[in-house]
């Protein structure tokens, strides 16, 4: 992420990783029956899938037999033990939501307590990677969002409507503070989910007191609603603002998510894609498979000429496992200005 002479020529940017999102808790299974796996065989093949397409890292939620997103950790034990044994390269990364669908008829999707967050960084065989919201904020994954793009599915009834607009991400910083430390200490990466320019605010003065001491994995996520709009000019703010060191994955919705990626593609960042994200092609003429995705972002990749990162190669990118011994040492490796001596340690920009 060195945006100097050259940096769009696809020599001098690391290999391409697809992040997957396949599970789409925000969906129920007759909303696109052909691709919301149900079963636990059926989770873990769709890892599967995503893996051989070219995704590296996958996302994970998981759902109950009644096709509804599980809250149940033991669930979640069971998925990532499946994924690890059939595709033991695959990075993986739980939603730090666990899961946000409704759990009653009538009700709003909601975020689980900070106590059931927390537990997380007790999974067991434990994820690569867990994501971390930062600084609470309003996620109506409807607003940029048009009628077509929902008709005809479970988010479009009054029902669903009032579920997914009126959602919060609860992240406060006692929560937030204590979340890092656990994952941390288990040796669990923290994937950070930047809503906008102040989140990462935050977790740079986080890193400047040494509550964070690893690798500066994020994503910008880029879905309206209380978070950032897809568009260049905040997504070149936001560059402006990050450390070169950045592991930087871009992410969107509905039909923004392609475009979106094709930015991020080009500048060397990395990107994500699946039904939790996008239901349909470009024309909107037909839904497109999380599998189907992930092999047009291959497809597209190569005519850039960038290549896909392999399982291991991702995890050497992404510094999976890695942890810094001292404030300084971390903020080195990310590519921060030092803190000051004294003073009140504050936001800094980068060095020029």
């Amino acid at each position: 992420m060195y945006f100097l002479d050259g940096h769009l020529y696809p020599e001098n940017q690391e290999k391409l990783i697809i992040t997957a999102a396949p599970y789409g808790p925000e969906w129920i299974p007759s909303d696109y029956p052909e691709d919301i796996p149900v079963t636990m065989e059926e989770q873990i093949q769709k890892a599967v899938d995503c893996y051989n397409a070219g995704a590296t890292v996958l996302h994970l939620h998981v759902r109950e037999l009644d096709g509804k997103g599980s809250k149940r950790l033991s669930k979640f034990n069971e998925l990532i033990a499946g994924v690890r044994k059939a595709v033991p390269d695959m990075i993986i990364q739980v939603g730090g939501s666990i899961s946000f669908a409704p759990v009653g008829e009538g009700e709003v999707a909601k975020w689980l307590s900070d106590d059931t967050r927390h537990m997380l960084a007790e999974l067991d065989p434990k994820p690569d990677q867990v994501t971390v919201t930062i600084n609470t904020v309003q996620m109506n994954v409807i607003e940029h969002m048009e009628e077509a793009d929902i008709a005809g599915t479970s988010m479009a009834t009054p029902e669903g409507r009032r579920a997914y607009s009126e959602m919060v991400v609860p992240s406060n910083p006692a929560w937030y503070e204590e979340h890092i430390r656990r994952l941390s200490a288990a040796g669990i990466q923290s994937a950070f989910q930047f809503y906008n320019l102040n989140s990462f605010e935050t977790v740079e003065r986080l890193m400047r007191r040494g509550v964070y001491k690893g690798p500066l994995v994020c994503n910008w996520v880029a879905i309206s609603g209380g978070m950032d709009a897809p568009n260049v000019y905040n997504l070149a703010n936001f560059l402006r603002a990050i450390p070169d060191g950045t592991k930087l994955t871009v992410e969107s919705s509905m039909r923004n998510t392609l475009p979106i990626n094709m930015m991020g593609l080009s500048m060397g960042l990395h990107v994500r894609c699946g039904i939790e994200d996008n239901l349909w092609n470009q024309s909107r003429t037909a839904k497109m498979s999380t599998v189907e995705q992930i092999e047009q972002l291959v497809r597209i990749s190569r005519e850039f000429g960038r290549e896909i990162a392999t399982g291991k190669e991702a995890r050497e990118i992404l510094k999976i496992g890695v942890f810094y011994d001292t404030v300084e040492e971390s903020l080195a490796a990310n590519g921060f200005s030092p803190n000051r001596n004294g003073g009140n340690q504050g936001f800094l920009r980068k060095a020029a």
